[in-house]
């Protein structure tokens, strides 16, 4: 096997004492797959009796994809099956038998039955390269660099793991390409961009294929653009989303409050002040108490003159006790979606988080919403890219991804859109002709 520049520049990363954490991302054809299996491959061969992971979401897929690819490039290396190797498809392990090493072949998809991973809790790995990094959780991925301990101090090496994807919208490119781009990757993480262009030895149909795909689909996986996304599921588009920073015509109006308070301490608080529909601050608190909350959110209604009937904090959860210190509008996530001013019937939402979820993308689409505090602009552009239709091809109540779909997408809770969400709530109150006492 020949390697590319770029598969050249990564092998650099994977055998240098700094790198732990290396994506090889980019379009279709770039050679990340292969590269990933002669990685292993060489690994096993070079340290006896280590053990490696390729590892997937499904591991059918697998083994009807990346094992095949493994199979290729072990042949390029001269590698005869049942010689230099053995692949055992019930265990699904390949031994080495000269260097007593092996790869174990894994499935990463998150199981409800298994959310914790706790099926990976026993494994020792030396090294492991997750073949489309972007279909697995972070929490896969954190998990199963945990398990590269085995025999490492016998070889003086450090963790290693690597992963390869085509342009996605999740975790990959909040941990990876969009440090990349503004220069802040950490130290130990690295970022190549292999495109089918990078790659000389690839065939020379396989363009022409690619230029019969969708636009959004040519996008990604020709040119290797992890900013286009057009997903018809997604209720808002990329350039209505960055609109919302630069909206300074949306006019300041009255002032509301609203909170995501952090779940137990896991989450961040997120608060937001408003002027009208123009979010004038946002207020981040990490791991607080239920009283700090509630005390940060008394100061900014003092600071900027918010009535407490113009507070919402979200009532699941902790955020009941902030509700019952301050005495708010308490936001119930599951409840009911407010009724239709005209028939007074609940409107077609499966809940009325959905349904302020769909009135925000209403209000970001026609331009009405204005965020004026950039300070995180990043995470917030990340998050409201991930506001989807659930299930839209299906008749039923409109919704959108549940949370914890989302949790997985990034890698962390959706706190600032579900902030932002909130205030749509006054808006509906008003539109609806509905009071509370």
């Amino acid at each position: 096997m020949k390697l590319t520049l770029k598969q050249t520049r990564a092998i650099d990363f994977l055998e240098d004492d700094v790198t732990n954490d290396l994506l090889f991302g980019g379009g279709a054809g770039g050679g990340k797959s292969a590269f990933g299996c002669y990685w292993q491959i060489k690994r096993r061969l070079k340290y006896p009796g280590t053990r490696g992971l390729i590892g997937r979401a499904v591991l059918k897929t697998l083994k009807d994809t990346t094992l095949n690819t493994f199979f290729q490039i072990a042949s390029l290396q001269g590698l005869k099956s049942n010689y230099h190797y053995i692949y055992n498809a019930q265990r699904g392990i390949i031994t080495f038998p000269s260097t007593e090493s092996e790869i174990i072949l894994k499935d990463l998809a998150t199981y409800p039955s298994d959310p914790n991973f706790d099926e990976l809790g026993s494994l020792e790995i030396t090294d492991a390269f997750v073949d489309e990094t972007n279909q697995i959780s972070k929490k896969a991925w954190d998990i199963t660099k945990s398990r590269i301990r085995y025999k490492l101090d016998d070889y003086g090496l450090i963790p290693k793991m690597m992963g390869s994807c085509n342009p996605a919208k999740n975790w990959v490119y909040g941990d990876f390409y969009k440090p990349y781009k503004d220069g802040s990757l950490p130290g130990n993480r690295q970022f190549i961009q292999a495109l089918l262009s990078d790659n000389p030895h690839i065939s020379k149909h396989y363009r022409d294929n690619l230029l019969q795909l969708d636009k959004n689909s040519l996008e990604r996986l020709l040119h290797g653009n992890w900013e286009y996304d057009d997903d018809p599921a997604a209720l808002m588009t990329f350039n209505k989303i960055m609109d919302v920073f630069t909206n300074t015509f949306v006019l300041p109006g009255e002032k509301y409050i609203t909170a995501d308070i952090a779940r137990f301490g896991s989450d961040n608080t997120v608060i937001g002040v408003w002027s009208g529909l123009r979010l004038i601050r946002i207020v981040t608190i990490a791991k607080n108490k239920v009283t700090e909350a509630a005390d940060k959110i008394k100061e900014l209604c003092n600071t900027y003159s918010v009535p407490i009937s113009n507070v919402i904090v979200d009532d699941d959860g902790v955020g009941g006790g902030v509700v019952d210190i301050l005495g708010c509008e308490g936001f119930v996530n599951n409840s009911s979606p407010l009724p239709n001013k005209e028939t007074k019937e609940p409107e077609n939402y499966n809940h009325l988080k959905s349904q302020c979820y769909f009135k925000m993308a209403e209000l970001v689409n026609k331009n009405e919403l204005f965020i004026e505090d950039h300070t995180f602009r990043d995470i917030i552009i990340q998050e409201l890219e991930q506001v989807k239709q659930h299930n839209m091809d299906k008749d039923g109540k409109k919704q959108i991804i549940p949370k914890d779909k989302v949790k997985e997408l990034l890698g962390r809770s959706p706190d600032y859109s579900d902030m932002i969400m909130m205030r749509m709530w006054f808006e509906l109150i008003t539109r609806h002709n509905f009071f509370t006492f």
